[in-house]
């Protein structure tokens, strides 16, 4: 009988945990044996998700978050809030087991940026130089002899890998670079706030977190050492009148002329060995349903001659590629299972 990996998830109760129930019934390596939440504890896990009603997982019962329980799981994934996370992963880290932290606490490799644009003291710094970024196109090496993974967020994940071939292969200029990124109300988390409520958000389409979005620096950052250089970017957000799913569109400024062939070429040359990335054919551009419960990122790519642009299209599904899916892509790695083991690999559709 091959050996099951034993997971541990704390923070069940948001979307992030939620949408890591659901991937983890696929699994047949890996099986969640603790789900924690304060507010919920006792319960059963369908008693919260009925649509885990008569399937194995649904019996898992709801404990309190407790280092010393979770030290008998091989990984613990993290869905709690920033500054929460840092404490915990620490407390695990030191009981040998391996940690996917899903919040923002171990994503900013320079403290004094993190503490800037979070507004907490960072007290598990030691631990920065540690943590791997986990993005697999461009860690992957590193990801799978980790202990520690900072899951990425949801927007970066979509603005770097639209930006990785064009700055790694000095295809555009490293100034002037605009991400406009729209994401469904999911993104927002689920915890009860008047601007995601069903008429604030339905029928109506709206920019927010300008020109302050904290995930700024984490795409400044990582899209900085693919152009070897600082980069600076404008990122601007909007919330869409759907579930889940991200569409950053990327204005970029050409170092030469260059024509959608050659552009094209070095896009799929660049993820040919990254089957969870798409590079569209040309004349074909991503949409958000079309990756809709999948870890895949779609890339579409245009070339305006009358303005030197390259527009870069992006699309991910934020709660499974940009969250729970990319989640548990990190944890295979670290546990040494198949990246896409327990990933579901055709979309929700329609």
């Amino acid at each position: 009988m091959p050996h099951i990996i034993k997971a541990g998830l704390v923070g069940v109760t948001g979307y992030t945990g939620m949408e890591l129930a659901r991937l983890m019934t696929h699994h047949s390596s890996m099986e969640l044996v603790r789900v924690t939440s304060r507010k919920e504890a006792g319960k059963k896990l369908a008693d919260i998700y009925p649509f885990l009603n008569r399937l194995p997982l649904g019996d898992l019962v709801i404990t309190r978050p407790d280092p010393a329980d979770l030290a008998e799981c091989d990984v613990v994934f993290l869905a709690v809030p920033h500054k929460t996370a840092m404490e915990i992963a620490a407390l695990l880290l030191d009981e040998g087991v391996k940690v996917v932290d899903l919040s923002a606490d171990f994503r900013i490799n320079d403290k004094a940026t993190y503490e800037k644009w979070y507004d907490v003291e960072h007290t598990r710094s030691e631990l920065l130089s540690e943590a791997v970024y986990g993005l697999p196109e461009l860690y992957l090496d590193r990801i799978m002899g980790a202990r520690l993974i900072a899951n990425p967020g949801c927007y970066p994940t979509s603005a770097i890998l639209g930006l990785a071939p064009a700055l790694s292969g000095s295809l555009v200029e490293t100034g002037d670079i605009v991400v406009d990124a729209k994401s469904g109300a999911s993104g927002a988390g689920r915890g009860a706030k008047v601007g995601t409520l069903f008429c604030e958000v339905a029928d109506n389409f709206r920019a927010y977190g300008l020109p302050t979005h904290r995930h700024t620096p984490e795409i400044e950052q990582e899209v900085s050492k693919l152009a070897g250089a600082d980069v600076t970017v404008s990122f601007n957000t909007h919330l869409l009148p759907i579930d889940r799913g991200i569409l950053s569109t990327i204005y970029t400024k050409l170092k030469a002329d260059a024509d959608l062939d050659a552009i094209h070429a070095a896009y799929t040359e660049f993820y040919a060995d990254k089957p969870m990335v798409r590079v569209l054919p040309k004349g074909q551009l991503p949409e958000t349903r079309y990756v809709r419960g999948t870890v895949f990122c779609d890339i579409g790519l245009v070339v305006d001659p009358r303005t030197g642009r390259l527009i870069i299209l992006s699309a991910i599904d934020n709660l499974c590629r940009g969250a729970s899916g990319q989640a548990l892509m990190n944890a295979n790695l670290i546990c040494g299972l198949d990246i896409d083991e327990g990933l579901p690999m055709a979309p929700l559709m329609p």
